[in-house]
């Protein structure tokens, strides 16, 4: 009996954009890009983090360039990649929070939050497909999203409306990209300890709520993303478009 044989996760030849690469889940993102093959540039305002990330990848064997830039820049954005050749795979990670009651969100707030969450998530994704459909190469396309994308929560209005909106922007992408064998799909995890989080998690008051309704019993780590980066970027994911792959512990389980 000849038996089926499990997909490749390794991704040798194909290159791969991360947004906000400087750090926590962009640094893992491209550390595990990188390690499963694929030639990886990460992006950041700041090229010191990045240039960091890249000589430890370089360091294991991996292949690596940094790239600075500002994604909330749409028009640095297409300018850098239009110089490119096409981007097999984007992990749309960059994102920030400002947690506050809803009432004392401010237009400023509101600006920062939804720009660089979803304007320039949507628009570094529709720089990329562009390259692709031009060229006629397939590709997949991964947006960092968060648990809180299919949940709503107190003093995070503003940040579950752009999670949300992202997690709509990926289904809406799926349908429209599918026939260009392009793949759209999201990761929404639960906390994870990274530097932006680490301020929250030190109350413990909130931190305790937070462990409460993670079904596991304990926070996440950027390792506990990576395998769910790869496996979203490969061949074994073959038929896996619009989805949001929730590694949340449980917490969207009720």
């Amino acid at each position: 009996m000849l038996l089926p044989r499990t997909p490749s996760l390794r991704l040798d030849g194909r290159r791969a954009l991360v947004t906000g690469g400087g750090r926590g889940l962009g640094a893992a993102a491209a550390a595990a890009l990188a390690q499963a093959g694929a030639k990886v540039f990460p992006t950041a305002r700041s090229l010191g983090e990045i240039e960091a990330l890249v000589d430890a990848i370089r360091v294991e064997g991996g292949d690596a360039q940094a790239i600075g830039l500002d994604v909330t820049d749409i028009a640095a954005v297409r300018k850098c990649l239009a110089a490119l050749p096409p981007f097999d795979i984007l992990v749309n990670n960059a994102g920030t929070n400002r947690p506050k009651p809803m009432i004392e969100v401010t237009v400023e707030d509101y600006d920062v939050v939804d720009g660089l969450n979803l304007k320039a998530s949507f628009f570094v994704a529709q720089a990329v497909v562009s390259q692709l459909s031009a060229a006629g190469r397939p590709g997949s396309i991964i947006h960092i999203s968060s648990q809180m994308g299919h949940v709503g929560a107190a003093n995070r209005t503003l940040y579950c409306a752009t999670k949300h909106g992202l997690e709509g922007l990926t289904k809406a992408m799926a349908v429209e990209l599918g026939p260009l064998g392009i793949r759209v799909n999201s990761i929404a995890p639960t906390f994870i300890e990274t530097p932006m989080t680490r301020p929250f998690l030190e109350d413990e008051t909130f931190r305790s709520s937070v462990l409460s309704k993670i079904k596991l019993g304990h926070l996440g780590t950027v390792e506990d993303i990576m395998g769910a980066i790869v496996y979203l970027a490969s061949d074994a994911a073959a038929l896996v478009t619009g989805t949001s792959l929730r590694v949340d512990g449980g917490w969207t389980a009720e």
